[in-house]
């Protein structure tokens, strides 16, 4: 058993773990959540040793192996297949042992212990890890620096995997994984024979392969049964009791402070209050459990609607070279209110299609029609690193709108969830999910028509994801997803593409069709859920997707409210700004002074006029956030 004790540690003033405690059971599957920035990942390396607490202890059997994935890519000259089973420590120290070994008896033990660890095995063993994280068999024999960055970092997950230690520690492992491998990943985890510990934001994830969840909130752990849809109904009923607690010790605690100040003084009822006064003494304060609320996304309709198709592929083959396309006869149609998941492979070509698609990548052959008034906002996990780290998210969104008031300029910044603590943060000192909260905004700013997001989840926690879901489903726009994250598909998709064989197609099933045959291709099997929870689970998205399509219809004329008012601060800024340079002549003081008294006068007027309609304008956008909350 995994014991916590008194735990307590802080980074940078601040206090991560505050003297929490807590036990998990060995062979349980534990996954921790907690917002951005709560000190998830730093849990991981107090229990893996990397660091030391400041106070308390981890306590763990002597015999146990802890295993954390190396942050380090692996990146020799060593295959793939090779680096996975040098993970197994001490079956490269037996079988290095067993070259010199002479002793009759010494060379028994060896061949013991190996049969003791299966070691004959350990090849199979290795291979089916690393085909399930999306090596072939001829891949897996070639060195690892000849992989990039990413792919090594699956060779390190599949390292872990393979040595099987007593607890088995993972953060994030789905974000440099494909969807296929995250599915695999899901149903490896459910299988591991021991206990597992994963920081993940992924809610099928976390509700598939996991048994417990522990929550890590205010530098305190709390252990849940179940998976994420149990943790967050089980929390929020938590929260709604310790409410009404509070409520009635507040009564309570009124009622006795009552009479103690009517009665004190009085000597008949002296005891009687002194008695309560220690009754308020001895009553512990029950604390508020209030969530700090998660910034929603915004954005921003088309202004004007294009007709379908929004974009034909005919016959298009692309890529970077000439003479080696990446992708070819591509024959698809794009409508203005499609939505849909891009499936495939890492390494297939989706990102190449993204690209075609967005027009940052032109045909090799073929054509790709769509209306020259067509915009695209695209969003890709690379672009992070392209955001200017000198410069704020207030920096950032004054360059678009330049002729904008202060105002209005600080209004947009809260509405992408930029406040005062974060609008002025230089972009290299704001988290990551905070750059991308900046990149969804730079991509989306202009309304475009097409809006094409490359693995958009990286660095959201389940909560911004969820508010993902919710922006997504309430935007006009054609919407096109690669992601890893299954939930976010079934959530906003409303049709598949694949990406395979070096072309895309239309996909002819869902998303558990999709799983099943992923699954089946790298040796898995589907698991069901006992009590069909997979298909009741289904169900419900699509319910939610129901649902959604009615509060884009009901929010639209609010929507419609802002644009029109939106509209309105834009003429009367233009004709200020025609006034402004008018007045600016000197000559006509001189030439004409009525009629610079009469502009004069007039920007005035137009001045109150914008003040009035910017107001109106914040107050629509207010009313909207309102009804979209």
């Amino acid at each position: 058993m995994l014991h916590i004790n008194d735990l307590t540690f802080s980074f940078d003033k601040r206090v991560l773990l505050d003297k929490t405690s807590i036990g998990i059971p060995a062979r349980h599957k534990v996954g921790i959540v907690g917002r951005n920035g709560t000190g998830k990942t730093t849990l991981l390396r107090l229990i893996a040793g990397e660091i030391a607490p400041e106070d308390g202890d981890i306590r763990v059997p002597n015999n146990w192996r802890i295993g954390l994935v190396s942050q380090e890519a692996p990146g020799g000259m060593e295959s793939l297949i090779e680096t996975v089973l040098a993970a197994d420590m001490e079956r490269t120290r037996l079988l290095k042992r067993s070259e010199t070994e002479s002793d009759p008896h010494g060379i028994a033990e060896i061949h013991t212990r190996l049969g003791d660890i299966d070691a004959h095995t350990a090849p199979a063993r290795a291979a089916a890890i690393l085909a399930g994280l999306g090596f072939c068999e001829a891949e897996q024999q070639r060195p690892c620096a000849e992989f990039s960055g990413g792919w090594r970092m699956r060779v390190a997950l599949a390292s872990a995997l393979f040595a099987a230690p007593d607890i088995l520690l993972l953060d994030e492992p789905s974000n440099y994984l494909d969807l296929e491998g995250t599915l695999w990943l899901e149903g490896f985890l459910k299988s591991y024979p021991h206990t597992v510990l994963i920081v993940s934001h992924d809610r099928d994830l976390l509700n598939t392969a996991v048994t417990s969840i522990l929550h890590l909130a205010g530098g305190k752990l709390t252990l849940y049964s179940g998976g994420y849809d149990t943790f967050e109904e089980t929390r929020r009923e938590r929260q709604r009791l310790q409410l009404k607690l509070k409520k009635r010790q507040d009564d309570e605690r009124r009622r006795l402070e009552a009479f103690v100040d009517r009665f004190r003084a009085k000597a008949t009822k002296a005891r009687q209050a002194q008695a309560r006064v220690k009754i308020l003494e001895k009553m512990k304060p029950i604390a508020a459990q209030i969530d700090a609320r998660v910034a929603g996304f915004h954005f921003p309709d088309p202004e004007k609607r294009l007709g379908s198709p929004l974009m034909r592929l005919e016959g298009v083959s692309a890529g970077y070279e000439p003479g080696k396309p990446v992708l070819r006869d591509i024959d698809l149609r794009l409508d203005d209110d499609d939505r849909i998941g891009l499936l495939g492979q890492n390494g297939n070509g989706k990102s190449t299609f993204a690209k075609l698609l967005a027009g940052r990548l032109s045909p090799m052959s073929g054509h790709r029609r769509c209306s020259k008034k067509m915009l695209a906002g695209y969003f890709a996990q690379h672009q992070l690193d392209e955001i200017n780290p000198a410069r704020s998210p207030y920096d950032h969104i004054a360059d678009l709108m330049s002729e904008a008031t202060e105002a209005r300029k600080r209004a947009m910044l809260g509405q992408l969830g930029f406040g005062i603590n974060t609008a002025d943060t230089v972009a290299g000192s704001l988290s990551g999910g905070e750059k991308a909260r900046l990149l969804f905004a730079l991509a989306a700013f202009q309304g475009p028509h097409l809006l094409i997001l490359d693995e958009p989840t990286n660095h959201l926690d389940v909560d911004s994801r969820e508010a993902l879901v919710h922006a997504l489903n309430a935007y006009e726009g054609a919407v096109i997803i690669i992601s890893h994250d299954r939930h976010l598909l079934e959530a906003c998709a409303d049709r598949l593409w694949l990406v395979k064989e070096g072309t895309v197609k239309a996909y002819d099933g869902d998303m558990e069709k999709y799983r099943a045959e992923c699954l089946a291709e790298r040796g898995g099997r589907v698991q069901k859920d006992r009590n069909g929870g997979e298909a009741s689970l289904k169900a419900t998205r699509q319910q939610q997707r129901r649902t959604e399509a009615t509060a884009r219809a009901a929010l639209a004329p609010l929507r419609k409210a802002i644009t029109t008012k939106e509209k309105r601060v834009n003429e009367l800024t233009v004709q200020i700004a025609e006034l402004d340079e008018r007045l600016g002549d000197q000559s006509l003081y001189e030439i004409n002074p009525e009629k610079a008294r009469l502009f004069s006068k007039q920007r005035g007027e137009l001045a109150k006029m914008l003040e009035e309609a910017e107001a109106e304008w914040l107050d629509a956008s207010e009313a909207y956030e309102r009804a979209s909350a």
